[in-house]
């Protein structure tokens, strides 16, 4: 039965990718109906086990810093690289690497789910460990309240075998039962920089808290991160930008730690230097010489760390906002960012750009142009002086730009 659905799979693999649709999640679909076990059987082979990492945000970047921690270590680690949540996805991206004999030559996976998916995956897959990021408004049309969101991830944690590696400094995700609990989390001093939903506007002092924490971001000056695991202080200058991303990979070396407690943290932190953003959680492209980097928003704690981490007068910047259904169609969280640091935009595009203009008169940030379409705004923008470049994107509009940037002279 194996064999055939390994077949049958690769068939329409082969014949959805001779049709232009490369990253079709049918073959998954078709396999996942006719030998709904196949998933299961084909993880149970890998000695290592599964990890799922999930949670609102920076899942797709961790999941990356997971996955090459491990892989520097030799392990040899298969991920859902196109990022697909669904359990069809997972499966699709299997039948890209799996033999049609049924060897699988893999020693883990590390697979990035989304809250719900995550939920799915672990009723019909064993799941090893977990590393839960964050619980943060997002999507509240899909998913409902937060704490429905919480909920979500409780399951995934009860569900985790081994380890489920926990946010400490998120008041829904350090509430989460599980057998097996470890925790990363922050120093007093840099608490303050990370707003969660409950505080991110709130004034008065907020303390990290007690839990005992594998892995602590202590300190964070630039782009020199220091963490400390199990009360050893290591640093590193990071390749990855983003106060969000350092926090996060302090999360993804607390799983790591765990996954091979035998290796010296030091070798962990200084293969962390190396790795870099995943494709629009801070990467840099450069389009006709022009220095352009693209940065995902979609949610105020998220846009709330970008702009902390990224305002400043050495660069031009473009807010490009939609509001389509992989989105959120509710825009009314960006009342809850404070833009007064960018003080002025020089683009604003997307389906919402005149809300987002209006959003930013609001903060005193002025607006130069205004142009729904973005194919003409990222020209308008690249443009505008020789300054290089930001973009805050929500996560249509940052497919959109994929599509946009990879038709460009890029140097």
């Amino acid at each position: 039965m194996e064999k055939l659905s390994i077949l049958l799979g690769k068939t329409v693999q082969k014949v959805t990718r001779l049709r232009g649709n490369g990253g079709s999640a049918l073959p998954g679909l078709v396999v996942e109906r006719t030998n709904p076990n196949f998933i299961k059987h084909t993880l149970a082979k890998l000695p290592m086990g599964v990890v799922v990492v999930s949670g609102t945000n920076g899942k797709t970047t961790t999941t990356k810093i997971v996955s090459e921690l491990l892989a520097k270590q030799g392990l040899k680690v298969f991920t859902n690289k196109t990022g697909s949540n669904f359990v069809r996805g997972v499966i699709s991206e299997i039948l890209a690497d799996i033999k049609l004999s049924g060897k699988f030559d893999y020693d883990i996976a590390v697979l990035e789910l989304d809250e719900a998916h995550a939920v799915k995956f672990c009723e019909v897959c064993d799941v090893d460990y977990s590393l839960i990021l964050n619980v943060q408004r997002d999507q509240l049309d899909r998913f409902g309240e937060i704490d429905h969101t919480a909920e979500l991830l409780q399951k995934l944690a009860a569900h985790t075998r081994k380890a489920a590696i926990l946010n400490r400094e998120d008041p829904r995700v350090s509430k989460i039962q599980t057998a097996h609990p470890f925790y990363f989390g922050l120093s007093n001093e840099l608490i303050k920089e990370f707003p969660s939903d409950d505080n991110l506007l709130e004034s008065g002092k907020v303390s990290a808290s007690k839990l005992p924490a594998r892995v602590t971001l202590e300190k964070l000056k630039g782009q020199k991160a220091s963490y400390q695991i199990n009360h050893k202080n290591y640093s590193c200058e990071l390749t990855l930008k983003g106060i969000y991303n350092a926090y996060n990979a302090a999360g993804a070396l607390a799983l790591c730690s765990i996954i091979m407690d035998d290796v010296d943290p030091a070798e962990f932190v200084e293969d962390l230097a190396e790795i870099a953003s995943a494709f629009g959680r801070g990467e840099s492209f450069k389009i006709n010489n022009c220095e352009v980097e693209v940065l995902l928003v979609k949610n105020p704690s998220a846009f709330q760390l970008s702009i902390t981490s990224f305002a400043d007068n050495k660069h031009d910047y473009m807010i490009a906002i939609n509001d389509n259904i992989a989105d959120g169609r509710d825009v009314s969280w960006l009342w809850n960012v404070d833009f007064s640091k960018l003080k002025h935009v020089e683009v604003v595009s997307g389906i919402r750009a005149t809300d987002m203009a209006l959003r930013l008169k609001y903060d005193e940030c002025d607006v130069d142009t205004v142009e729904e379409d973005l194919a003409k705004a990222l020209d308008i923008f690249t443009k505008v002086s020789n300054k290089p470049k930001r973009i805050f994107v929500t996560y249509t509009a940052m497919l959109e730009l994929r599509k946009l940037i990879s038709g460009k002279s890029i140097l």
